[in-house]
């Protein structure tokens, strides 16, 4: 394992026994997300970086009961939390790094990211990844429950030009991906980039 993967790991362990307490009212911001993706009952959905599956309900939502929701995570504490919280009910858990998915080329409908984006150590190859489980025409939602100027001034940090989920930056990591970005949303209460899996 990279030390990428440590640092993620240590990062994320630490905060998953209170991290759905630290951040309770994110719910509604998360299920208006899903319903971006445009799923259809039947569809197939990954949560990627799912961390304690606070996606996993409307997903499941939308996609009905003969639809298939998998959650993969790289940190087995925010699985455990998703457990706890009876989220392993509406889609399936996987301990699995993004970066090599268990999982079928072309297989999914539909790939949710929130908060990944930033976690990604090799952004273009991860997104490559997710690219290459989704079927053309699939669709990618990179979200955060609150836009980057409110995350930085949370975090006490500034935005720097090199940020990722920077439209300028973001679109063309997308298309040398596999995606072409179709929206991008960056406000006060919500960062949300959709993009479209090309042929």
């Amino acid at each position: 394992m990279s030390d990428d993967h440590t640092h993620v790991q240590e990062f994320f362990s630490a905060r998953a026994a209170d991290w759905d307490s630290r951040f309770p009212d994110d719910g509604p911001a998360y299920a208006a997300a899903v319903a971006e993706l445009g799923l259809r009952v039947g569809d197939r959905v990954l949560d990627a970086g799912c961390g304690t599956g606070r996606a996993l309900p409307p997903l499941r939502a939308a996609v009905g009961p003969s639809g298939v929701v998998v959650g993969a995570d790289l940190t087995p504490a925010m699985l455990e939390a998703a457990v706890r919280a009876g989220r392993n009910r509406d889609g399936q858990l996987l301990l699995s790094d993004v970066a090599a998915l268990p999982l079928r080329s072309r297989s999914l409908d539909a790939v949710f990211g929130a908060g990944l984006i930033s976690h990604l150590p090799r952004p273009a190859e991860n997104l490559r990844e997710l690219a290459r489980v989704v079927r053309p025409g699939g669709v990618l939602a990179l979200f955060h429950p609150i836009g980057r100027a409110a995350l930085a001034a949370r975090q006490g940090r500034r935005i720097t030009p090199e940020d990722l989920r920077a439209e300028s930056n973001l679109r063309p990591l997308l298309a040398g991906s596999g995606w072409r970005m179709a929206s991008y949303a960056d406000e006060d209460a919500r960062f949300l980039a959709l993009a479209v899996r090309e042929d």
